[in-house]
């Protein structure tokens, strides 16, 4: 085996990768100013997966021969318009926002699991206890609510941290078995 072609680089090479990574760096920054912050903020699963394929495609634009710069530069930025035009969407539209979001989920509510939420989920028992120790829980007692989010993120609230009112749970499906309880 040749060693030396393992860790070395020709200079023309190393001259495209870094025009390359600048390129994309600054068409990063130009895109992100355009359609916002919230191209990153990974609030639904499909927020995600544009992060996760534009991180492809600028690997792929810095690191490969093929695709060509331009056309890395082109295929991010239509990524960026097809975010932004779903965002418009969504926020115009209750109905479009209802065909392309996940909605929240209540797994865990004042202590008691709801298994058909957790089965819908297709959790585990081991995956919500997991859970709750990273969320520093010693006993399902101290649990208000678990709520799976549209990222698939698990939210934990402390029944020490209970909210005084209920409007952050209103699109959460089932939400009244965090609200209309006995001891709230």
């Amino acid at each position: 085996m040749d060693w030396s072609k393992w860790f070395l680089i020709d200079w023309q090479v190393a001259l495209a990768v870094i025009m390359s990574a600048t390129a994309v760096y600054v068409a990063l920054i130009v895109y992100t100013k355009l359609m916002g912050l919230r191209s990153f903020a990974k609030l639904s699963s499909y927020d995600f997966a544009m992060t996760v394929a534009m991180g492809s495609i600028l690997a792929s634009t810095v690191l490969s021969k093929s695709p060509a710069l331009l056309k890395g530069l082109l295929a991010i930025a239509i990524l960026f318009v097809l975010q932004g035009s779903i965002s418009v969407l969504r926020r115009k539209s209750s109905a479009f926002r209802k065909l392309v979001d996940n909605q929240p989920i209540v797994l865990m509510a004042h202590g008691e699991f709801f298994w058909d939420n957790i089965k819908e989920a297709k959790m585990s028992k081991s995956d919500l206890a997991e859970v709750l120790r990273k969320n520093g829980i010693k006993a399902k007692s101290e649990v208000f609510a678990m709520v799976m989010e549209t990222t698939g993120d698990m939210s934990v609230i402390k029944t020490s941290d209970t909210p005084a009112n209920a409007e952050i749970f209103e699109d959460i499906r089932d939400y009244d078995y965090i609200v209309n309880h006995k001891d709230c």
